[in-house]
């Protein structure tokens, strides 16, 4: 059996807006209508594997467990407490595994990248089978179609069964290098994607970067269970190293072998790299949403929510969210990253969350907002119920547009269905719960002197959130 590990952190800055801290590009359907952490483990499906171990940030928690849980694959999900990097990330995959007594073979893959021939990545990885199993720490070598200075490249030396063995990793090239490499025939780039058993990467990571294995061994001695997920201790990982499995194992190693594969693989690092993977008409435009184009030509368009219209130009990228628009010229896209920045020195919000917020128990979108009154509409699901809790410095009304809610408030408890309303003054205790089969929505308008979300008092919480 093999267990499939998927590195499901990451903030994506490169494809802002519509991939932002709190809901990266891994989490959002930009090719299809699942989202790419979902594609990752559908793409699976046909060979002989358990359900996924996913790693990711500890603010995305909700996140990968609904999303996996929609697509019946949950399996744990160990959670970052900070990022260090996907060197100690694959050590606690693997260490979780040993700690059940198993030595299961591994297959690492990112949450984030498309593979478009789902037979040859089933191909490539039944080929690298048996160099795993025989100890050996696989990875996928992406067979290059053109000289391309985004990604690390891998040299390839001796033929070794189904692959060949390492010759050297090398770093991102100037195109005449890139070109060369190409030429060769001898490199691959370098996919991120790896194969073997979890007792072979422990044994290369303790000889080679032992205080990254030592660190990682601190942080799962004392497991904290929390419903779906694993909780490290907190200041064992915190110290552990910043590394790259490369850097830390792989270029260190005498048992790296590459298998290759060619399989219309793309990381999607960038706007232009969606364009490259999406359908396109005529005149190579590639949209998604309601959009109209007229005399124009080779763009992207995403529209969220309204209608976009271009007229007699190309090679932009055009993307509207519900809180931010970008336009930028197709060939600018790597600086994107430039626009984030910029707004997280000017203290903004929208590098960091979209008007849209996901909660465990369903999402919330901030509609209007001024000096002392927010507007919100609240989509709580089937089932779920928000925090008991209570508010310093604002009071609360809601108006029920289609479902019941289930409403604490102080002593009482409540039901309020379709275009009734309650008040909640300042200060007063209470919950909001869906105790029916279908969706709650409603409208709560905020009004007081201060409305930020660190003015809720949670009392009480099924999701084990901590108090704010």
């Amino acid at each position: 059996m093999i267990v499939p590990v998927i590195m499901a952190g990451g903030s994506g800055t490169r494809l802002w807006p519509l991939s932002r801290t709190l809901n990266p590009k891994q989490f959002l359907p930009l090719t299809g209508q699942h989202t790419m952490l979902q594609q990752t483990v559908q793409r699976l499906s046909g060979l002989s594997m358990s359900n996924p171990m996913t790693i990711c940030n500890e603010e995305h928690r909700f996140i990968v467990a609904e999303q996996l849980r929609d697509i019946d694959a949950l399996g744990p999900v160990i959670l970052e407490p900070v990022g260090r990097n996907t060197a100690p990330a694959i050590a606690l995959a693997a260490l979780a595994d040993q700690q059940q007594g198993k030595d299961s073979l591994l297959l690492v893959l990112a949450a984030d990248h498309v593979i478009e021939d789902k037979a040859a990545f089933h191909h490539s990885i039944e080929q690298a089978l048996p160099l795993a199993q025989a100890g050996n720490l696989v990875t996928f070598g992406i067979v290059p179609n053109s000289p391309q200075t985004g990604y690390g490249y891998i040299q390839a030396g001796a033929a070794v069964a189904a692959g060949f063995t390492v010759n050297r990793f090398v770093e991102k090239p100037n195109i005449e290098t890139a070109e060369a490499y190409v030429a060769s025939g001898d490199y691959f780039w370098n996919s991120g994607m790896f194969l073997f058993r979890s007792s072979a990467y422990l044994e290369a990571l303790g000889k080679h970067r032992p205080d990254i294995l030592e660190a990682c061994q601190l942080s799962m001695a004392t497991l904290t269970p929390d419903l779906d997920f694993v909780r490290l201790d907190v200041a064992a990982f915190t110290a552990c190293p910043d590394e790259s499995v490369d850097y830390a194992v792989m270029e260190q190693t005498d048992k790296a072998v590459v298998v290759p594969l060619d399989a219309g693989w793309n990381d999607i690092g960038s706007w232009s790299a969606v364009w490259d993977v999406m359908d396109k008409d005529a005149n190579g435009n590639a949209t998604k949403g309601d959009v109209l184009l007229e005399a124009s030509d080779n763009n992207l368009v995403m529209a969220e929510g309204r209608l976009v219209s271009l007229l007699g130009v190309k090679d932009l990228i055009v993307v509207d969210t519900k809180d931010a628009i970008l336009i930028a010229d197709k060939h600018r896209v790597q600086d994107v990253k430039m626009l984030v920045n910029r707004l997280k020195s000017a203290g903004r919000t929208e590098w960091r969350n979209h008007r849209e917020v996901y909660r465990p128990w369903g999402h919330y979108d901030s509609i209007d907002a001024g000096e002392r009154y927010q507007v919100k509409r609240i989509f709580v699901k089937p089932g779920a119920k928000l925090s008991v809790q209570m508010h310093h410095h604002r009071a609360e009304h809601w108006i029920v547009v289609s479902g019941t809610a289930k409403v604490t408030k102080g002593e009482q408890t409540l039901l309020v269905t379709e275009n009734e309303s309650i008040y909640i003054p300042l200060g007063t205790v209470h919950a909001l719960e869906n105790p029916g089969k279908v969706p709650l929505e409603l409208i709560e308008v905020q009004s007081g002197t201060y409305l930020g979300e660190d003015d809720i008092v949670r009392l009480e919480d099924r999701y084990g959130r901590a108090p704010n």
